[in-house]
């Protein structure tokens, strides 16, 4: 079979002589049972090779030679230029010129080792290519269902806490093999499956060093234990090499080679390629790093470096065409980190380290529900942030920089100032604040931002006006539902229904709780004035 065969799913020559209905028989050549047959082509022509690709089972009755049934020259020519054509075998149909096969034939065959199959009188060549046809169907389907199954399995095991060695093992399960991880410098890093001989390790070694030389990919063969013969495959990870490329290698010792078993590899090639990328490896690390430290006690604006550093490495991984699997080059990927200086997420120095944070809050809208990763994944995506918390009908999320965060269908956001990593607190509390906000003015997004400069409030001394505002609050001290239903009463105009809303309570809820703070305050909150000097005790405090 030469090189213009696509690449099919081959039926063995074997399954076609087993088929009741056909009734064929081997008379004469090679006797593999596995001789693979990708077509079925009928030609009575003198040469057939003009008319072939390569593997076909070659189907004639013998017109073109009607008188010539010893004429073993004939024969033998045509048998000759058959295998040269890569036919995987001759098909002679049994009328309506030959009663028999030929016996020159049989002896052209068996001398030029082509599989000479005899049909038999009752069996139309139109039902030898349908047999095949369906065959063929049925094997892809099998090759397909059994792809699908291990690209599930492989993308499950990239999922695991161990993810490396989780793929490596299901990868050998599915080829029935010995799958290894070989560092830059050959050295064995991880393996699962049966373990083969030395000689094969050894020369699966060889390949894996041939791959420093530039290609992506190497193919060899070995002897096993049991003296049969084991393929072997080794696979650069993380796309082609260059001089100053270091790069893993996937190496893969089987017993055979199956038509699905490229497929499978190329999934699993991709997915180790992501996992061991050194620059997603140390995004993982920082984050893991920052997580540790701040359940052990840290005080953010400590860790928020490593947060950040973290983000931008797994920005920069999906940079260059050299890494497989590499993210999108669009704005919107995973932890983007672009040039521009209005970048989505972009980093700005903060006065702690770590720059500033964009505390996001959000709710759900509609009946609409998704808490799977594939919806936390959509997130991070849209926010530019691998930093989310999808929790239910809840949403919330931190934001390097000043997130330039857009509406999203479904959802109400609320969007804080950005602030440095020790005031995230505040910065969770603006965003709080303006989600109810949103929720009560039935718009998608509302953003807290910073204080305007000037104005009336800065003619008042700020420690002035925050003793003030305190004084004035202090009834209220130990009462902070009631505190908060005035910032929110007054923010939104006095408007009960919109409150009631915001603070999700019944609007006699929140009447009863205004004429709480009036009786505490001893104020009449009918009074402008006074709604106004609440307000900016409320703002100073």
């Amino acid at each position: 079979m030469n090189d213009r065969v696509p690449p099919t799913a081959p039926v063995p020559l074997a399954a076609l002589l087993r088929h009741p209905a056909l009734g064929l028989r081997q008379v004469a050549g090679a006797r593999e049972t596995d001789t693979p047959v990708y077509f079925v082509h009928t030609s009575e022509m003198e040469d057939p090779v003009p008319y072939l690709l390569g593997g076909e089972l070659l189907l004639s009755a013998g017109v073109h030679c009607p008188e010539a049934a010893g004429a073993g020259t004939y024969w033998d020519r045509y048998v000759a230029r058959t295998v040269q054509a890569g036919a995987a075998a001759l098909g002679f149909g049994i009328a309506p010129v030959h009663d028999t096969v030929p016996r020159a034939l049989v002896e052209a065959c068996d001398r030029h080792g082509l599989p000479l199959v005899e049909v038999p009188r009752q069996t139309t060549f139109t039902a030898v290519a349908s047999a095949v046809w369906d065959a063929i169907a049925e094997r892809r389907h099998v090759e397909l269902r059994r792809v699908t199954e291990a690209q599930q399995s492989l993308a499950t095991a990239a999922a695991r806490p161990h993810p490396v060695p989780a793929v490596l093992r299901q990868l050998g399960q599915h080829l029935g093999a010995w799958t290894a991880l070989f560092g830059p410098d050959g050295a064995e890093l991880a393996a699962a499956g049966p373990r083969p001989p030395r000689e094969a390790r050894t020369a699966l070694g060889a390949l894996v060093a041939r791959l420093r030389s530039g290609p992506s990919s190497a193919a060899g063969r070995a002897t096993g234990a049991a003296g049969e013969e084991l393929q072997l495959a080794a696979y650069g990870l993380g796309g082609p090499a260059g001089p100053e490329d270091r790069r893993l290698a996937l190496g893969v010792c089987a017993p055979r080679r199956d038509g699905s078993d490229g497929a499978i590899v190329g999934v699993a090639v991709v997915l180790l390629s992501l996992l061991t990328a050194r620059r997603v490896v140390a995004a993982e690390a920082e984050r893991t790093a920052a997580l540790v430290r701040l359940m052990l006690g840290a005080e953010p604006a400590r860790v928020a470096g490593l947060l950040s550093r973290s983000l931008e490495q797994a920005g920069a991984a999906s940079e260059g065409p050299e890494r497989v699997g590499a993210a999108s080059e669009g704005p919107e990927r995973v932890g983007a980190v672009s040039e521009d200086p209005e970048r989505v997420g972009a980093v700005s120095e903060g006065p702690e380290g770590g720059g500033l944070w964009t505390v996001v809050r959000g709710r759900r809208r509609g009946r609409v529900r998704d808490d799977g990763p594939l919806a936390t994944a959509a997130f991070a995506a849209w926010l530019g942030t691998p930093l989310v918390d999808l929790d239910g009908d809840a949403l919330c999320a931190l934001v390097p920089g000043e997130g330039r965060i857009r509406a999203q269908p479904g959802w109400t956001l609320g969007v804080g100032a950005p602030v440095p990593a020790a005031e995230l607190a505040r910065g969770d509390a603006d965003a709080v604040r303006a989600l109810r906000r949103a929720v009560a003015e039935r718009v998608p997004l509302v953003r807290h931002g910073p204080a305007r400069a000037g104005g009336v409030a800065s003619l008042v001394d700020p420690d002035e006006a925050g003793a003030h505002g305190r004084a004035l609050l202090a009834p209220l001290d130990g009462a902070p539902v009631l505190l908060e239903t005035l910032r929110v009463w007054l923010s939104l105009h006095g408007g009960w229904d919109r409150t009631a809303v915001a603070l999700e309570v019944h609007r006699n809820t929140v009447r009863q709780r205004i004429a709480r703070v009036e009786a505490l305050l001893e104020v009449d909150l009918g009074d402008a004035d006074v709604r106004m000097e609440l307000w900016f005790a409320l703002k100073w405090t």
